[in-house]
C-alpha cells in the first residue's frame, strides 16, 4: 500500500472529531508539537532584537544589572 505523510493544522476543539473520523478510515494520526527553541536559538533572536547590552568592566556590569 502505498501511502502519502500531510501536515495540516486543526482547531484544538476538532482533534477528537479528526481522530475518530481517521480511526473509523483506518488512517494513522499522530500529534506534532512545537518544538522548545534552544539556549543558543533564544540567545540569536535576542541579537536580531537588537537586546545585547556591554560593559567596559565588571563594575559596570554590576550597575547595568542592579541599577537600571
Amino acid at each position: 500500500m502505498n501511502t502519502t505523510t500531510l501536515q495540516i493544522t486543526v482547531p484544538t476543539a476538532d482533534i477528537t472529531m479528526l481522530k475518530k473520523l481517521t480511526a473509523g478510515m483506518g488512517w494513522v494520526v499522530t500529534t506534532m508539537t512545537k518544538r522548545k527553541k534552544t539556549g543558543i536559538q533564544k540567545g540569536l533572536d535576542d541579537i536580531k532584537k537588537g537586546n545585547v547590552y556591554h560593559a567596559e568592566n565588571s563594575k559596570d556590569l554590576i550597575n547595568q544589572i542592579y541599577f537600571k
